[in-house]
Formats: structure tokens, C-alpha cells, sequence
């Protein structure tokens, strides 16, 4: 089975957030099971230089652009052995420029952004269209607003593959006017509101949505709540008219560089056998690098982005109530401005013995962040996925979850039945207020004062699988399924 995955994101090439986790595991987690994965990514600026293998495979000319492409190899971090086969679409005047994916080096959007990833989706459908390399996928994977347009290009083709839109976050549609809409020389008859006319406006996510084949999120839950107007931004009823071609298959993790036993990060290294010995190790380790008091009291940490999405200002606005209770806190984090200051704040000197704040993005610290803390509170107000909660699992620290997206359907809440049956992992609260989140500390902390439950919790959350090969193979039944459908056609 060919695939190809088409994205503006994937690490380790590029990376501003968990799109590009997805693109860079999924894809390498699927070769590992027989699916001949590969990735379509712009040729951003230096990308080309750290692949090997780099040649050029086809040139296409269309609405006054060229793009190169270039076929090339990306070595696996996991292994040197294995690779993924990556086709830069290269367009300097597109893409090679400084800055992110979406902004230049000040931080600021590229004012082209609606033409640098319209063209890029346009490029990739008359690649796969005209099999210019001799790589003829059977399905092409869309990821988010920036190759959804992919899907509505390929519907013109009378032979083509079946495409698949998974949305990653419904919050960013890639949304522009009419006069940017017949800039790109779209269809006329795009601008429809069974196409890609969007009160108004054109929404590339839209489109994705009315023309591929199938739908995915990246949680069961948030499938389901994408389709309630609370959660659906607007396209909520058009995902509800899907229904029956959306789905949710959870994203995964990289065990192998999440894990206890191996992680460089962290100063103790244990396993589920030896977790109270790791953790206290750890713990100590990390209150005297963050100059907390050296405590058995327990410690709740918040790792994450500073944004509403996150929920992070209610842990602010509770702020007198979590410091009443018997714990310590730790917070990692960095984004909107207005609330790095206030968690600055949070850490003052009648504290610092109880409260450490770090307003940066420290992938070692956050190692050490999950290998220490008893608690990780998550108070989101919606989450697509979530991958924190992932990883605390396997440290076995448990999280603190509001009751949302994906964050239900990898947190096993604490309920009389879940403790019963040892299958218990943390603790769901329902309302994103500060009495929800008072209410999911305080459970948490009292489950955990209980040793035998304690140990019981995190035994349970250690046990779980987030691996991609789930995944992987739950993809792979989905193409067939759709592969099947356009046979039948």
C-alpha cells in the first residue's frame, strides 16, 4: 500500500507544534507494518541540506510559479537504519525565507501565507496526479488547513486516489477573502457553501472537509465534540453532515524517547518495579535545581502552552486555594505575554520554597518535570489530543485532566469501578473553572495520600501502551476500508 502524507510540518526538519510530531512518527510507524509511507513537505529554507540522497524528480509550471522536486531521505531519530522517503516541493520565492513555517524571524504571518500553501496543495495534486516519479500512491493523507485543498484538486480527477483530512486542531481553517480565492485561480464553483465558501470568506479546511473521502481527529472524543456548535468553530453542522466518513484515531508517542528506563534527561532512571525509589530520586533531584524546599509533599506540575485553549489562567485565578493545600508546585511553560507575567508572579518570594516558574520551552527540564511530579494538571478547555498526559502516564505521574477531547480517552478516571478493577490512571474534572480544577487537585492529591492507591495508580498508568503502532495499524484498516470503497465505484 502506497501513502502519501502531505503536511507543513515534521520533525525533526521542521517543528512549531504536535503537527509535525504526528508527521514525523506516524509515517515510519506504518512502514514498520507494510505501508509504503512517505511525506510531502514546502522546501523551506536549508531543508534539502540535512536529507540524504537529494534529487530532483519532477518540475511543474503552473500560475507563474516552478516547482522543483526533489526526492530525498530522512534518517530516523530512533534509528540510523531507518528512513523516510521525503519530496520537497521547492519554490524559493515561497519558501526560502527565515522565520517558522507561517512566520518570519520577527514572529510576524507571512501576508502570502493563503498563496504559499494553496500553490503547495495545487503542486502536490498535479504530482500525484501525473505520477511524475513513478510513485503512484492509492491514497494521499491530508493533515490540517495547509494540504486540505489537496483533496478538492484531486476530486477533479476522473483516475485518482482516495483522500483522507485528518484535522489536528479545528481551531486554525486557514481562512481568507474572495479577493485571495480568485487570486489562487480556484474553481468558480468552489465559491459555494457546499465547497469552500465560508460565511463570506474561503476556509481551505472547509474545503477539505466537503471533498475528501474521509475524516479523521486525532482523538475519539474530540471527533465527537468537533460536531457539537460548542466545539465546532463554525463548521460543525458540515462535520455532522459527515458523520459517517469521521472518525477519531488517537495520536502516539515515541516510547523510545519517553521512557524512564532509558530517558538521558533525567537523573534516576527506574521501571514500574522500582517507581517509588525513581520518583523520590527524582524529585529531590529536581526541587534542588528549581530551589523548592527538599519535601515529600507532593508535587503538581503544569506543563504546556500559556493560551486559552490550555486553560492555564485558572490555575492563576485559584492561585490562593492551590497554595492552602499541602503541595508543591512546579510550572513550565511560555506564549501569550499577559500570562507569563502573571505566572512570573505566581512564583513570588513568600513561596519560592513551594512554587517554581520556568516561562520558557526546556525539553530537558520537562523530562525531569514528568520523572518528579506526583500530579500534571491539565485544565483545557478543549484538546484535540493532548500528549502531555501521554507522557506523565509513562513516568508515572498522574494526570489531572479536565474531562475533554483526547484527554478521555487516555486518562482512565479514578471512579469506584476504574479503582476497583486496578485500571484507574488520574483524575477528570467537568468544568473549565477554578472549582472544576479545585476539585481535580484535591482528588488527586487525596488518592495519592493513600500509599497502596498511590502505587496502584501509577502501576496502572505505566502499564499503558501510546505507542504508534496502535496507530499505525488502525490507519491502515481505515485506507483499506477506503481503498475497498473506490473499488466498489
Amino acid at each position: 500500500m502506497k501513502v502519501l502524507h502531505v503536511a507543513a510540518e515534521c520533525f525533526p526538519l521542521i517543528k512549531t507544534g504536535g503537527l509535525a510530531d504526528v508527521v514525523g512518527s506516524l509515517p515510519l510507524a506504518q512502514r514498520r507494518i507494510g505501508i509504503d509511507a512517505r511525506v510531502a513537505l514546502p522546501g523551506y529554507r536549508g531543508l534539502s541540506g540535512r536529507l540524504e540522497f537529494a534529487h530532483t524528480v519532477a518540475a511543474l509550471d503552473f500560475q507563474g510559479f516552478r516547482f522543483n522536486v526533489t526526492e530525498a531521505m530522512l534518517n530516523s531519530v530512533d534509528s540510523a537504519e531507518e528512513r523516510l522517503p521525503v519530496y520537497l516541493f521547492e519554490c524559493p520565492e515561497l519558501y526560502d525565507r527565515p522565520g517558522d513555517p507561517y512566520r518570519d524571524a520577527q514572529g510576524k504571518e507571512h501576508p502570502d501565507n493563503a498563496l504559499r500553501f494553496g500553490l503547495f496543495a495545487e503542486a502536490v495534486s498535479r504530482f500525484v496526479s501525473h505520477r511524475s516519479n513513478g510513485f503512484s500512491p492509492a491514497l494521499v493523507h491530508l493533515h490540517d488547513w495547509q494540504a486540505a485543498l489537496v483533496a478538492a484538486w484531486l476530486s477533479l480527477e476522473s483516475q485518482r486516489p482516495s483522500t483522507l483530512l485528518t484535522i489536528h486542531n479545528l481551531a486554525y481553517q486557514g481562512v481568507f477573502d474572495r479577493e485571495t480565492f480568485q487570486h489562487l485561480g480556484l474553481p468558480p464553483q468552489w465559491w459555494s457553501p457546499q465547497a469552500m465558501e465560508f460565511w463570506g470568506k474561503c476556509s481551505f479546511l472547509k474545503a477539505g472537509i466537503q471533498f475528501a473521502d474521509a475524516i479523521t481527529t486525532v482523538s475519539p472524543g474530540y471527533a465527537r465534540e468537533i460536531q457539537m456548535a460548542e466545539y465546532g468553530c463554525g463548521l460543525d453542522a458540515n462535520l455532522r453532515a459527515r458523520s459517517t466518513d469521521l472518525s477519531g484515531i488517537l495520536n502516539g508517542i515515541d516510547t523510545g524517547v519517553w521512557n524512564p528506563q532509558t530517558d538521558p534527561f533525567i537523573p534516576a532512571h527506574y521501571t514500574a518495579g522500582d517507581v517509588n525509589i525513581g520518583k523520590g530520586a527524582n524529585k529531590s533531584a529536581l526541587q534542588r535545581e528549581l530551589g523548592l524546599a527538599i519535601s515529600s509533599r507532593p508535587l503538581v506540575a503544569f506543563v504546556g502552552r500559556l493560551a486559552d485553549q490550555k486553560g492555564a489562567d485558572l490555575i492563576l485565578a485559584a492561585r490562593e486555594e492551590l497554595l492552602r493545600l499541602d503541595a508543591q508546585y512546579v510550572v513550565l511553560a511560555s506564549g501569550d505575554h499577559g500570562l507569563e507575567q502573571a505566572f512570573a508572579g505566581f512564583a513570588g518570594p513568600l513561596v519560592a520554597d513551594r512554587v517554581a516558574v520556568r516561562l520558557l520551552h526546556d525539553e530537558t527540564l520537562a523530562h525531569k518535570i514528568f520523572a518528579a511530579a506526583d500530579l500534571l494538571l491539565i485544565p483545557s478547555r478543549f484538546e484535540p489530543c493532548g500528549l502531555t498526559q501521554m507522557y506523565a502516564q509513562r513516568y508515572g505521574t498522574l494526570p489531572v485532566v479536565r474531562r475533554t477531547g483526547g484527554l478521555i480517552d487516555t486518562v482512565v478516571d479514578a471512579d469506584a469501578e476504574s479503582l476497583a478493577t486496578n485500571r484507574a490512571t488520574g483524575v477528570h474534572f467537568l468544568d473549565a473553572d477554578v472549582g472544576g480544577l479545585l476539585y481535580g487537585v484535591r482528588r488527586g492529591l487525596e488518592l495519592i495520600a493513600d500509599a497502596t492507591t498511590h502505587d496502584k495508580l501509577r502501576q496502572a498508568a505505566m502499564a499503558r501502551d501510546f505507542s504508534w503502532l496502535q496507530s499505525a495499524v488502525d490507519y491502515k484498516q481505515l485506507y483499506r476500508g477506503l481503498q475497498a470503497s473506490r473499488r466498489a465505484v
